[in-house]
């Protein structure tokens, strides 16, 4: 009888899981305005287009609509002229530059009225709606 001779195996190092900093910034920023501005909190949502999803999953969502580029929060409140504000959110830290796709949709969407912004991180974000929730109430005339 033979006997089989096995090289020993290396045991692999395991990886980092990586940080979603802009995720977890973004949460903070919704935190923050729940408690500060809970009228805000009530109408402001996120747009989940990003993350790595199964093939199949991905072509349904694009076929319900999912397109690339929208920014990441949308506030429907009409202020200073405009009918609403995007924000495209980035980390603070390491930011992902903004794409191609994400540069034209919010050219797009400032040449139909809404402010679409880029903002780097949750005290910028936080700043710049302050500064639009300052803006007086966008008016519709009857």
């Amino acid at each position: 009888m033979k006997s089989v001779t096995t090289k020993p195996v290396k045991p692999k190092k395991p990886r980092a899981k990586p940080v979603d900093r802009e995720g977890q910034e973004q949460a903070a920023l919704m935190q923050e305005i729940e408690l500060r501005y809970p009228e805000v909190f009530e109408l402001i949502y996120h747009v989940p287009n990003g993350g790595h999803r199964v093939k199949a999953v991905a072509v349904k969502l694009k076929a319900q609509g999912v397109k690339a580029g929208i920014p990441d929060l949308v506030l429907p409140m009409a202020r200073g002229g405009y009918f609403g504000l995007y924000i495209e959110f980035k980390a603070t830290v390491d930011p992902a530059p903004v794409s191609p796709s994400q540069q034209a949709c919010i050219r797009r969407l400032n040449g139909q009225g809404y402010l679409a912004i880029v903002c780097q991180g949750h005290f910028d974000a936080m700043e710049q709606l302050r500064a639009y929730l300052l803006l007086p109430r966008t008016e519709v005339a009857a």
